[in-house]
């Protein structure tokens, strides 16, 4: 195609894609976007990560970057017609064991937002929300960060309403499963073939596939010849668990009005932050778990990867008993012995990609022209939905802020994961073995 006639092909429907393309068709009404996923954007059941019962949408960092980001996202959570049927703003409690709740309140200031956010010592925030977090794990927490202005979204229904009005707007949204990338003869990207040996062909390819980035490198890498397409050490896909009670009409009257909950923790104690979210408006309370696990299999002979089960729905509704044994230990640390009566509901296993410094990708990929990486979410991608394309088509329009190139590139220099407590941090067949301790 000719290149004063862009086209599009984007690979991933979770929210990087998703939002690539809402904001290229509406940039580019006439463009040709394209959107490539394994499942229908409605399908009962996605492997997306963002295809969730509910996510926190917050801008509680301690990152003052992905501070700005967040509160960009928040106030169109807050404010546009299409995300704000989805953004339930409740508030977050965090229990923080370092200094994390006065940089984000100097962020926060710094920026030139009021927005009712403090830090309260354990005592009092303990007896706040009629003290439904009495019973939770306050060991080593220096004060408890209450910010009113965050809460949680509808994710999978958000995602599915954004997608629809991409299709309606003119993107394409095409359900196949991706084998390979597509290269000429000078070893430009020109699009995809999928496993049942369709075609589709831009001039502008991006990879948004979360956990299987990894996998699809490599097998493109190798069918091409072109080793340079590699994620290598960039990129690590990773899996967690989440599960769900179902609460009865007095536990729902008691916890209707909570807010997102989380326990943070330091590299030192090695677990990441752990998150209780409000219940939906089924009654279920959701949990995720202290285990970000790798699962290291053979994705061509002789390359061994981390990548998501080799299953269409990567296994995701197959938990084993040590993973849901991990959400009753989550839960635990919020609500103690009250909650062992609690029906578990569903159990999930959710994919994502990872970075050692959790930080996205969003950059052209250096072994190519024409194919550019928008992933590595790091479980932490979803409440920048509404901005994500943004900034994703201004990284391929060669317009991203500086600041911006340096932290998300392909090729940058990256510290080791010790001081990330996000990071992946067991392989789950260790994890599943008989004298596996969670």
């Amino acid at each position: 195609m000719a290149s004063n006639n862009p086209s599009y092909l984007i690979i991933g429907a979770g929210v990087f894609g998703v939002s690539t393309a809402y904001h290229l068709i509406q940039k580019y009404p006439n463009a040709s976007v394209t959107l490539v996923d394994r499942d229908a954007y409605d399908a009962d059941s996605r492997v997306a990560a963002s295809w969730d019962w509910n996510k926190v949408v917050r801008a509680d960092y301690d990152d003052k970057v992905y501070c700005k980001l967040a509160l960009e996202a928040q106030d169109i959570f807050k404010s546009d017609p299409l995300w704000k049927p989805y953004f339930h703003q409740t508030g977050v409690y965090w229990n923080c064991r370092s200094d994390y709740a006065q940089n984000v309140i100097s962020h926060h200031k710094e920026l030139g937002r009021n927005d009712d956010i403090i830090a309260l010592p354990v005592a009092k925030a303990r007896k706040l929300y009629g003290g439904i977090f009495d019973n939770a794990d306050y060991t080593g927490v220096k004060e408890v960060l209450i910010n009113r202005a965050s809460g949680w979204a509808a994710a999978g229904d958000a995602l599915t309403a954004v997608t629809k009005r991409c299709v309606e707007l003119g993107a394409k949204y095409v359900v196949a499963e991706v084998a390979s990338l597509e290269f000429d003869g000078r070893g430009s990207c020109t699009g995809v073939q999928t496993k049942s040996g369709e075609r589709l062909s831009a001039t502008h390819v991006v990879v948004a596939a979360g956990s299987f980035t990894p996998t699809l490198l490599e097998w493109s890498a190798a069918k091409s010849g072109n080793p340079g397409l590699k994620a290598g050490e960039r990129i690590l896909a990773a899996g967690i668990t989440t599960g769900m009670a179902q609460l009865n009409e007095e536990q729902l009257k008691k916890y209707k009005d909570m807010p997102v909950g989380f326990q943070g923790y330091t590299p030192e104690e090695g677990k990441p932050f752990i998150g209780s979210l409000p219940p939906t408006k089924d009654g279920e309370m959701k949990w995720w778990g202290s285990k970000i696990f790798t699962n290291t299999r053979e994705v061509l002979p002789g390359r061994y990867i981390s990548s998501p089960p080799p299953t269409h729905d990567y296994n995701q509704w197959k938990v084993p008993g040590p993973l849901k044994q991990d959400i009753v230990e989550s839960r635990n640390l919020w609500y103690g012995p009250e909650s062992a009566t609690w029906e578990m509901k569903k159990h999930r296993i959710c994919w994502d990609a990872f970075t050692t410094t959790s930080d996205f990708i969003i950059s052209p990929h250096s072994a190519s022209k024409g194919l550019y990486v928008a992933s590595c979410g790091s479980f932490h991608g979803y409440k920048f939905f509404p901005v994500l394309g943004k900034y994703i088509v201004q990284m391929m329009e060669d317009e991203l802020a500086p600041e911006l190139v340096e932290r998300w590139a392909w090729d940058r220099q990256r510290p080791d994961s010790s001081q990330n407590v996000e990071y992946p941090n067991a392989e789950m067949r260790h994890l599943l073995e008989p004298t596996a301790k969670l």
